[in-house]
């Protein structure tokens, strides 16, 4: 198929209305559905068996952390952010980051901020995580089209109406984070805030996001050195 952009069947790349379903604007929606509908099924299996989660280890200990206390601020705050950031920035870029938006956000901040809420039934039922999961996924996507014809699509095109501060607002945030959990740690006793400082200094030697090493090396620390009430 030509990589020209042409007008239509003739002219290049069809456009989505030329290309049948796979191609279509309306399919969109339905993929997000269907993904988001697995993506919490997945987080009722980690809340029930501690098993089956879509996500990245540190970024599941933080809804880990909040079935164990009862504080599940920082599991919402941090994916209900990705998920923000990214349904701005997926009419932009053309792309909904599955990692962000559905992984983070479906499957662990909006399950945080319903268990937050005493909401506890879709994350109990499989039968219920499935169609939860994919009306949250299904107004996700119609959300960035609507977004996306409003901003990209408008005669108005050149402004992104502030869609470019947004831009990688969930990576920003997560820099933040890491210190944050560090302090938590350190308040919660001396060697779990030393294993959480020592996982922050690994993974920046690593080059990867300090809040995962902050969060591992604080477990670690408090497998030897357990919190005594």
């Amino acid at each position: 198929m030509s990589d020209d952009t042409g007008e239509g069947k003739d002219g290049g790349r069809p456009r989505p209305w030329e290309g049948g379903f796979w191609l279509s604007e309306w399919a969109f929606p339905l993929f997000v559905a269907s993904l988001a509908a697995g993506i919490f099924a997945g987080t009722h299996l980690y809340y029930t068996y501690q098993t089956g989660a879509f996500n990245e280890v540190a970024v599941v200990a933080l809804l880990k952390a909040g079935m164990e206390n009862g504080s599940y601020g920082a599991a919402a705050a941090f994916g209900a952010g990705f998920l923000f950031a990214r349904i701005i920035e997926a009419p932009m870029v053309g792309i909904l980051d599955i990692g962000g938006s559905l992984q983070t956000g479906v499957g662990i901040g909006i399950p945080a901020m319903l268990l937050a809420g005493g909401i506890t039934a879709p994350l109990e039922h499989f039968w219920l995580a499935l169609p939860t999961g994919a009306v949250i996924g299904l107004a996700i996507g119609w959300l960035v089209l609507v977004i996306r014809r409003a901003t990209v699509n408008s005669p108005n095109a050149g402004s992104t109406f502030g869609a470019d501060v947004m831009m990688g607002a969930g990576n920003s945030a997560g820099r933040y984070l890491g210190p944050l959990v560090i302090l938590a740690a350190a308040t919660a006793s001396v060697p779990v805030g030393l294993g959480s400082t020592l996982g922050a200094i690994l993974f920046y030697w690593w080059k990867k996001p300090l809040t995962g090493g902050a969060i591992l090396g604080a477990m670690a620390a408090g497998l030897f050195f357990p919190i005594t009430k």
